[in-house]
């Protein structure tokens, strides 16, 4: 197996040729006998099923192996004739060109929000000859198997966005640790140091209330999820309070509720039962800022279920500005999340990182913007 001259440290997966091309050897196989798997082959020289999967890609390529579907990998014909005649030397690799340098985004889902960010660090990414590779978690064990592959298969550095979590995970402490490019959006971990890029949530709720009041205003309330840790929704609620405070206005308790079930997620259309006893007892209230769009999309509908008039009686506003909000039937003011801002900047954090940058934790800040639709109203 000849490699590029001027290569001291193979790369992983072109080491694992040499090593199969050598088992070929050692096993006498003749054309058409099975070779072992990708699977097999990870297990036996302990690397990732991918760096196997690239080594295979060289030699289907070469004619060396040829694959059938849902049969195998087999040694080729084409190539030798007689595994006498097998000597590595045969294969030379085509000069490369530079290699990209490859960089992933682990997502816990992909919705309108995630996309947009993917969308502008695609493009930040491309201009930094980067490759970008998109890897979608189902929970809290997934990501750690995720992020542990990518290690593996040494992508050069990785963008994570743990919505929800209440808790930075043991692997994402374990790789801050070892000092691997990591870059979390989106997302605070008071308990770990490690860089983050993420919207002003505090700030941007507080503009909201601001704005209510500038349209006259004065009681106002709040609804969001229980906490559970998330400092976006606790920065959002001080937000609130604060802005309350700085223009005099008195912060009843009874005008915020701060631990609506997420059931609401899978009916948005119904009524909320929650919000339905929430908005009967405070007849008093002219708006409501709600922790994000979702929500605001519930208590919308469960107002215009009981009659009660929006924004006539109640103004909504929501954060985040999801494609959904302008598409209701009462289109929603809400604070716009700057999703490209957040792609382009985690993506060149993350480089900064990869250049082995020594600088301590950084943290980016996003401003909010305010939107405004038809789910407001001006009093006086």
């Amino acid at each position: 197996m000849k490699l590029q001259d001027n290569e001291t440290k193979p790369l992983l997966y072109k080491q694992m040729v040499v090593k199969v091309l050598e088992l070929i050897r050692s096993r006498k196989l003749r054309p058409h006998d099975p070779v072992p798997s990708e699977g097999e082959l990870a297990k036996l020289y302990g690397v990732s099923r991918m760096t196997a999967k690239l080594a295979f890609d060289i030699l289907v390529k070469e004619d060396v192996v040829y694959r059938l579907a849902r049969r195998g990998t087999f040694l080729s014909a084409g190539y030798v004739e007689g595994v006498e005649e097998l000597a590595l030397p045969r294969i030379t690799l085509q000069p490369e060109q530079p290699a990209k340098r490859k960089i992933a985004m682990v997502f816990p889902n992909m919705d309108d929000y995630t996309a947009r960010i993917i969308a502008s660090a695609e493009q930040e990414a491309r201009k930094l000859n980067c490759q970008l590779l998109i890897r979608i978690s189902l929970d809290k064990e997934d990501e750690s198997e995720c992020l542990q592959e990518l290690y593996e298969d040494r992508v050069d550095g990785v963008i994570l966005y743990p919505r929800g979590r209440m808790a930075c995970s043991e692997k994402v402490l374990e790789l801050n640790r070892l000092h691997y490019p990591l870059v979390i959006i989106d997302r605070i971990f008071r308990e770990v140091q490690i860089d983050c890029v993420y919207h002003d949530h505090y700030q941007g709720a507080y503009n909201l209330v601001q704005y209510l009041i500038g349209k006259g205003h004065k009681e106002i309330g709040y609804i969001s999820m229980s906490f559970d840790g998330v400092t976006s929704r606790e920065d959002r609620y001080k937000g609130y309070l604060q802005a309350l405070r700085d223009h005099k206005l008195t912060a009843n308790e009874g005008y915020a509720l701060l631990h609506c079930s997420e059931d609401y997620m899978s009916r948005l259309s119904e009524v909320n039962p929650q919000l339905k006893a929430f908005i009967g007892k405070n007849s008093a209230l002219t708006a409501v800022v709600c922790a994000d769009d979702y929500l605001a999309t519930s208590c919308l509908y469960t107002a215009l279920s009981m009659n009660v008039s929006v924004p006539n009686q109640l103004s909504v506003i929501g954060f985040s500005d999801i494609q959904l909000s302008s598409l209701l039937p009462i289109p929603l003011t809400t604070a716009r999340q700057t999703t490209e801002q957040i792609g382009q900047a985690a993506i060149n954090l993350l480089f900064k990182r990869m250049d082995k940058s020594r600088e301590g934790a950084v943290t980016i800040k996003v401003k909010t913007s305010i939107i405004e639709r038809s789910s407001v109203k001006t009093i006086g």
